[in-house]
């Protein structure tokens, strides 16, 4: 059992903050913040930095693989032939909008599962970091299996709702057949994704590593054999390409599940122990997650808004848009890389009550985030041309792309900093401030500003990458601003039954 594991017989992470003992209860966050080059006693800058590194490259390295495996999707769709290619890119785009906005109550558990167990792992109680997590797998699975239900019945219907009218009846009828198949994986996806939250929770990024890296690489097999009908495999072309990806998710659930079976592992899973709700625990997680949860929603209807003006510019410049999308989410995988160190981090630092290790990573990880992007911006500006080419070689979409390529270089290190702090303010709890600038920023600025520049004076593509710049840039400004306020340290306590040391009392 559970209890017969010591945790440092455990598999776990150790970082410097296992060394430092609890700080005051109470304690004032802002003079650490004013002075946050003054290093707490017994730790070193390169302590931090290598704890940031050692959750951040794993966790990036993750990221980048995922999503450039998306784009291996989409470049294999757009190079299908002719018309076709056009067609499947615009499909793709279009369907994944309608998954990811019923992925938003999932993903938003999974934040504040993430930072509960953060503070317990902080705290060093392995017990309840389990809680936690069977907690939210239980939950996860229930919703996982309603939403599934709920997007292949009315898959059209939430197609119609984001795309409008302005997609072709043949990339429509692409989208609808995509996105009807993807929902068939849905509940293993959404429990990789559960078991890959816990794993950060407790500053494990290498394990998930290890399993969607394999996973990525499943889907590439297999979207090279279903998309154009190698190997025996029939030419499936955009259904193959949906097909392979819930097949690449599958492989990554079981793989995920086997990495926490048996008590022997840090965060585990075990069957021969009970499911079952504990109402103070689900409260903390639900506390947490509701706010990052209207968070999410807000930025999906801005997306939808988003989305409906483009469409309506035809084929070729939704086709491009979602190239330049494709390409911007490289620098979204970075970002958030290195937020979901200051999340861990964050968290950790906080169930010890040490304030000033959590202004330290968020700081160090501010650092070399702006750096790595900053880098990456560059390459962007240099291969511009070539990298939109890997996706379409259309003359069309290669001359609308070049320029877009360029705000979005100009934009990256802005972003970076935006997602990092942001992370550790999820760490911390304090994610109904995040909401509330995500309603600001995204109705209040980009919505408005997109509909202004693109519906209203018609300025096209161009328009619509504005208002995201725009969006980005006040957002940045907003999350800054609180995280020097120091409020977020405070927002969030983590309350439990203090009898209650396992599910049923034990």
């Amino acid at each position: 059992m559970a209890e017969a594991v010591k945790e440092k017989e455990a598999k776990t992470i150790r970082t410097a903050l296992d060394s430092l003992p609890y700080g005051e209860k109470g304690a004032d966050i802002r003079p650490y913040i004013k002075s946050w080059s003054t290093l707490p006693e017994g730790v070193t800058r390169k302590d931090i930095s290598r704890d940031v590194i050692a959750i951040t490259w794993p966790s990036f390295l993750e990221l980048i693989l995922t999503q450039l495996t998306g784009m291996a999707d989409q470049i294999m769709v757009g190079r299908m032939p002719g018309q076709e290619g056009v067609m499947g890119l615009s499909a793709v785009g279009i369907a994944v909008q309608p998954k990811f906005m019923l992925m938003t109550v999932m993903m938003a558990l999974n934040v504040g599962a993430t930072a509960v167990i953060a503070r317990f792992r902080g705290q060093q109680d392995r017990e309840r970091v389990n809680i936690v997590f069977r907690q939210a797998v239980l939950l996860n699975l229930i919703l996982g299996f309603f939403f599934m239900l709920v997007g292949a019945k009315w898959t059209e219907e939430l197609l119609r709702f984001m795309a409008g009218s302005g997609l072709s009846e043949g990339t429509f009828e692409r989208a609808t057949t995509y996105l009807r198949i993807q929902f068939l994986g849905f509940v293993p996806m959404v429990l990789g994704f559960t078991i890959t939250a816990a794993l950060r929770g407790v500053g494990d990024s290498r394990t998930p590593l290890i399993y969607n890296t394999t996973a990525n690489v499943v889907n590439l097999f297999f979207n090279y054999c279903m998309i154009y009908g190698h190997f025996g495999f029939p030419e499936m072309g955009i259904v193959g390409a949906s097909i392979a990806t819930i097949i690449g998710q599958t492989v990554a659930f079981f793989m995920a599940l086997y990495s926490v079976y048996g008590p022997k592992r840090y965060v585990y899973i075990s069957f021969k122990e009970k499911f079952k709700f504990d109402p103070m625990i689900m409260k903390n997680v639900i506390q947490i997650g509701i706010p990052s949860m209207i968070e999410q929603l807000f930025m999906r209807a801005g997306m939808i808004i988003f989305t409906r003006a483009l469409t309506g510019l035809g084929d070729i410049m939704y086709a491009t848009h979602n190239v330049c999308m494709s390409i911007q989410s490289i620098s979204f995988m970075m970002g958030q890389a290195f937020a979901n160190a200051t999340t861990t981090l964050t968290g950790q630092s906080l169930g010890k009550r040490r304030l000033d290790m959590a202004v330290q990573y968020i700081r160090q990880t501010e650092i070399l985030g702006v750096i790595v992007s900053v880098l990456v911006s560059i390459l962007l500006v240099i291969f511009n041309k070539n990298v939109i080419a890997l996706f379409n070689e259309s003359p069309d979409v290669i001359a609308a792309g070049q320029g877009i390529m360029i705000l979005i270089a100009a934009t990256l290190p802005i972003q970076s900093i935006q997602f990092i702090v942001s992370g550790g303010l999820r760490g911390a709890g304090d994610t109904r401030f995040t909401a509330i600038v995500m309603m600001i920023t995204v109705f209040g600025v980009r919505s408005l500003t997109v509909t202004l520049l693109v519906t209203i004076l018609g300025f096209g593509l161009w328009g619509a990458w504005i208002a995201l710049m725009a969006d980005q840039m006040i957002r940045t400004a907003l999350i800054v601003w609180r995280f020097r306020t120091g409020k977020w340290a405070y927002a969030r306590e983590i309350t439990v039954h203090d009898q209650q040391k396992s599910e049923g009392g034990r």
